[in-house]
């Protein structure tokens, strides 16, 4: 009797709890034994309730946009595919540092796999580079990279999304300048770096054979930089700093014989003076207003903007760094979607590709196409307007001014100029002494007709592209959130609400934190990590403010005047 109850208690529970799947039932009868194994299985239809399926995000690159995205997203609702050619996250900022050996190279990368195996939600990495792109079937081409010795060639699959974050990054511009990709080292991969300090080492390893003439020496021993950008400026610092303070020591014979180079054809006016000044003074050879036109195996040919004469430079090494372009697989996408004549991908201020559905664009490979309030005057006006009078006072103006500023950050940047508080006190002094008469909409388009002239892109920086990650990560944490209560602007053209509030970057120019005399000194919100601009030869540097360390306890040099730890 005790059996039966016991089995029917049995059978209660399974089906009051149909996540219990086995069950071993062991008991003795008269000395004997009896033995009952049972297994349910779960049923996705049981009740009406199964579970749904998991939409599946694939992120395309595993630069700063992409890793950011993947570390902040802690929704379990998404099944996450990373596909990169690299399977680690690389700290940019510190590559110029490891073409001299400031820093190893592994002291700035960090293996993908790490990263996603410390996350509490699925995520599978495929160490493979996208070729394409389909929107209309949802899917992305890919070919692995792995080396083909390893047998079997090289292997295309195909991934399938439901939404597709594209972070793929740029690559080095050259501007079809012919013998570049040739003759040139490019400095946007760890290896880049690596492959350059080898070359260096060859270089003075070359000028130290006997039988080479003096001429060819000084050829072999010089090293020219294009580009005066961040990347240029500070490799040539640090290159600086490795032949006096390192090879020098090595190789006495040659050492006087090292000679550096910076080539760019427009630097600031503003800074001009004082770049040279430097550079001369520590060694560095600055040449402005040259353009690069050709590079063979031993000479770069440049021609003056001013005059058009051109002129051969002879070099051992040379270092391209002139900014980024659009790779081939962007640039097949944008002709898919009619993004043409374009160089990055366009999104909207909620970075969701222009043309696609359920498609992002981060980091380098896009830019954000603000709106301008010029082309939605006339909506705007129209949800002031309730009443559909034709015109209206300032009342009803202030309950989407809010709004406005969101949608259109540029209202806020023309207001701060003019040193106004808000959009009322800009039409208050546009009215004059007709102040207090109901505004129609002539006179509104007048009032903001200048606002559009502040609109300014985000720069293409580490920095943005990981508030990019960050941002669209938090999105979708709280997509179902923000489906039901939506939180951004009005909905101009259309009703409503926006889900979200429009993505908001913090550019490194609006941080300026103080000038020294050896050190411009600058901070990274939200990324814990600061930049220093030392004029006397230590280049930029990156680091994390919380972990200082000065040489000989336990950190690393990074120059004369400041002592930093790199870190994450």
């Amino acid at each position: 009797m005790r059996v039966s109850n016991f089995f029917e208690s049995a059978s209660r529970a399974f089906r009051d709890n149909p996540n219990l799947y086995k069950l071993i039932v062991v008991c003795t009868v008269s000395g004997g034994g009896l033995l009952g194994l049972s297994e349910i299985k779960r049923s996705s239809s049981s009740g009406g309730s199964g579970t749904e399926a998991k939409k599946k995000v694939v992120v395309l690159g595993t630069g700063w946009a992409g890793t950011s995205f993947v570390k902040n997203l802690k929704s379990s609702s998404y099944e996450v595919e990373v596909v990169s050619p690299r399977n680690y996250f690389a700290f940019t900022p510190l590559l110029p540092s490891v073409t001299c050996g400031t820093v190893e190279a592994r002291s700035v990368v960090e293996p993908i796999r790490n990263i996603v195996s410390k996350k509490g939600i699925n995520i599978e990495f495929k160490e493979a580079e996208c070729y394409k792109i389909d929107t209309d079937k949802r899917k992305v081409y890919c070919i692995s990279n792995q080396n083909t010795n390893l047998g079997g060639g090289q292997q295309e699959f195909s991934v399938d999304y439901d939404y597709l974050v594209i972070a793929m990054g740029a690559r080095s511009n050259t501007f079809n300048t012919p013998g570049v990709v040739e003759n040139c080292h490019f400095l946007k991969e760890v290896e880049d770096a690596q492959r350059i300090r080898r070359t260096v080492i060859d270089c003075f390893e070359r000028a130290s054979l006997p039988n080479l003439s003096e001429e060819e020496r000084k050829r072999i021993l010089h090293f020219v930089v294009v580009g005066g950008g961040p990347t240029g400026v500070e490799f040539a610092a640090e290159l600086h700093d490795f032949v006096l303070e390192d090879l020098a020591r090595l190789y006495p014979n040659v050492k006087d014989l090292a000679k550096i180079t910076l080539l760019e054809a427009e630097f600031d006016k503003r800074i001009t003076a004082f770049a040279e000044e430097k550079f001369q003074r520590d060694g560095i050879h600055l040449k402005t207003g040259s353009m690069v036109v050709k590079v063979e195996d031993k000479h770069i040919s440049t021609k003056e903007r001013s005059t058009g004469v051109v002129s051969e430079i002879p070099y051992g090494m040379v270092v391209w760094s002139t900014g980024i372009g659009t790779r081939p697989v962007i640039m097949d996408f944008m002709k898919q979607i009619g993004q043409t004549n374009r160089r990055a991908l366009a999104t909207d201020e909620w970075l969701r590709v222009e043309g696609c559905k359920n498609v992002y664009g981060l980091g380098d490979c896009a830019t954000i196409n603000q709106r301008k309030v010029m082309e939605d005057i006339s909506v705007i006006f129209s949800k002031a307007d309730k009443n559909s009078s034709g015109t209206l006072n300032l009342r009803d103006f202030q309950e989407v001014v809010e709004d406005i500023c969101e949608r259109y950050p540029q209202v806020g940047l023309y207001l701060k100029k003019r040193q106004m508080r808000d959009i009322a006190h800009l039409l208050k002094s546009s009215q004059g002494e007709k102040q207090g008469t109901e505004l129609d909409i002539a006179f509104f388009k007048s009032a903001l007709s200048e606002v559009d002239s502040q609109m300014k892109n985000l720069p293409a920086t580490a920095q943005v592209a990981a508030q990019q990650g960050e941002y669209l990560a938090n999105c979708f944490n709280r997509m179902e959130e923000c489906e039901k209560n939506p939180e951004g602007p009005l909905r101009f053209r259309g009703t409503g609400r926006h889900r979200f509030r429009p993505f908001r970057g913090t550019s490194i120019l609006g941080s300026l934190l103080h000038w020294e005399v050896n050190k411009l000194q600058l901070n990274y919100p939200g990324t814990g990590f600061q930049l220093v601009i030392a004029p006397n030869g230590s280049g930029i540097q990156c680091m994390q403010a919380s972990k200082l360390a000065h040489k000989g306890a336990g950190g690393i040099g990074l120059g004369k005047a400041v002592h930093f730890w790199k870190g994450l």
